[in-house]
């Protein structure tokens, strides 16, 4: 008898739940397992960086102190950038946290922005005594050399002051025609640059609090 035209010739049979089970569990293992290792080859350069005060390290450093092999380490990162481009990218989320944290204490949408650009007018000035090598000396060298890097760090600190300035817009106290996230990525590029180009203002540096009124007086009706 001639099968129909409309009729499958066969219905497809799902795996196994027991073996959909199985592989998903061995999947997360495996992930658990890799997490680690990174999570040690973070740590042992952020060790070294704290020891030597400079991002002048070796692969081979990171390798030994970690304990792992030179194998394992090329398996998760390409070269030494892209370790220090990790480390970079987790300390510029942690900052956006920690900024996030301090402006939430503010009642008023105006104060809550004015705690996070002063602060992060101060976590920019340089500071030889804090031996922070990444945003003394990486960052500016990505700033330079891969500025599209430079801008996927910056994301959660963007994201933060854009949402801060769309308080600020709809409690109406931003500008007329000015755009929350295009207001916050100007201010955050004047506040970012000029922290680091305060040392070089003689003997009167630029302070957190100017910097923020000469930007609050940009975006702000007052």
């Amino acid at each position: 008898m001639a099968q129909k035209a409309d009729q499958p010739l066969s219905t497809p049979t799902e795996e196994p739940a027991w073996k959909q089970r199985a592989v998903e569990r061995s999947t997360q293992a495996a992930k658990r397992r890799a997490e680690q290792r990174v999570e040690r080859f973070l740590d042992a350069a952020q060790a070294i960086m704290a020891e030597k005060g400079t991002t002048d390290f070796t692969v081979q450093e990171v390798v030994d102190r970690s304990k792992q092999s030179l194998r394992s380490f090329y398996q998760h990162f390409d070269g030494k950038h892209e370790l220090l481009l990790a480390l970079f990218e987790d300390a510029m989320s942690k900052s956006a946290e920690q900024l996030r944290t301090a402006a939430a204490e503010q009642s008023s949408p105006l104060d809550r922005l004015k705690i996070a650009v002063q602060t992060l007018f101060e976590n920019s000035c340089p500071d030889p005594a804090a031996k922070r090598p990444l945003f003394t000396d990486f960052a500016l060298r990505l700033l330079v050399s891969h500025p599209n890097e430079m801008r996927v760090a910056n994301a959660p600190l963007l994201a933060l002051l854009t949402d801060l300035m769309t308080d600020l817009e709809e409690a109406g106290l931003l500008r007329p025609g000015f755009k929350p996230r295009r207001v916050a990525a100007l201010t955050m590029q004047t506040v970012m640059f000029n922290a680091q180009s305060s040392g070089q203002a003689g003997s009167h540096p630029i302070t957190a609090d100017e910097i923020w009124e000469f930007c609050a007086k940009g975006f702000t009706l007052s």
